[in-house]
């Protein structure tokens, strides 16, 4: 396993991505049952903007640097943003140092009684995982295969629970790999909340996952897609999007606010665009 994500921390698939993670969260926490959030390929949790790899790609600055500096951001941006302002008590904008990733934005919407789970498979990654975590008894960080784990943490003892599935698509297989252990997890956690991330080079990546999600399971399923160009050159990462099973009520309607101000926002060439859909809850 080679893919580093401090080198690409904060770009905009990030901003899609922990942006949607941080709503759905807020629904699970509208309830007081207890939760559990398994993060499958978690990478450290914490990233340092002004680092060496960070600053090397500087991804960051496309992505959550325009997102920070925006004097307009619409209110389903509002809860991540005050996460990310805790984290950069000197203020957020162009400047913005400290960007969290899956695993924190999670701890710190956690409650007393819910859990964490998160696995990360590259040693060094996952060291400095520990360390961040370290002290917090709510939560675990393991070392597997994340796409093995889906089936053994399944069903969890809370009954109420979010499986982030984002994977590095470094294999060429990561996308069936994805939708089998989505298929799996299913049939053990029927309601949980499964949330894909998924790169777009292609034109056509999309769609293709989103049929083979559509084939494999019968829950809900909400696809929310971001393009900053059109996806001429597939050498390029030209858009991200995520798959959300069994999404909350109303995060549709929340997504439908948020995705054309992202694009706009994060637009880096022509073609640019969002796409939604179903787009409505059912």
């Amino acid at each position: 396993m080679n893919y580093r994500h401090a080198f690409h921390a904060g770009n905009f698939g990030d901003v899609l991505k922990h942006a949607v993670l941080v709503r759905v969260i807020g629904h699970l926490c509208r309830k007081d049952a207890a939760f559990v959030i398994l993060d499958t390929h978690a990478g450290p949790g914490l990233y340092d903007l002004r680092s060496v790899p960070a600053l090397k790609t500087a991804e960051f600055r496309a992505g959550i640097g325009r997102v920070a500096a925006a004097s307009d951001p619409p209110a389903p941006l509002a809860p991540y943003l005050e996460l990310l302002a805790r984290l950069n008590p000197e203020g957020l904008g162009a400047g913005i140092r400290f960007y969290p990733g899956s695993p924190e934005l999670a701890r710190r919407m956690l409650r007393p009684q819910d859990r964490l789970v998160l696995n990360e498979l590259h040693p060094q990654d996952r060291e400095a995982l520990r360390h961040l975590m370290m002290g917090d008894r709510r939560v675990r960080v393991l070392g597997e295969d994340g796409y093995a784990l889906v089936k053994a943490q399944l069903p969890p003892p809370e009954r109420r629970g979010l499986i982030l599935i984002d994977p590095p698509f470094e294999r060429p297989d990561d996308r069936e790999r994805m939708i089998a252990a989505l298929r799996q997890g299913l049939r053990r956690f029927a309601t949980g909340i499964f949330l894909l991330w998924y790169p777009v080079k292609a034109a056509d990546d999309g769609d293709r996952l989103f049929e083979m999600a559509r084939a494999a399971v019968t829950a809900r399923l909400l696809q929310a897609e971001l393009l900053v160009r059109a996806p001429g050159d597939p050498a390029l990462l030209n858009g991200a999007g995520l798959l959300i099973v069994n999404p909350p009520w109303q995060l549709a309607s929340e997504l439908s606010v948020l995705l054309p101000w992202l694009s706009e926002t994060l637009r880096q060439g022509a073609g640019a665009g969002a796409k939604l859909r179903p787009t409505a809850d059912k």
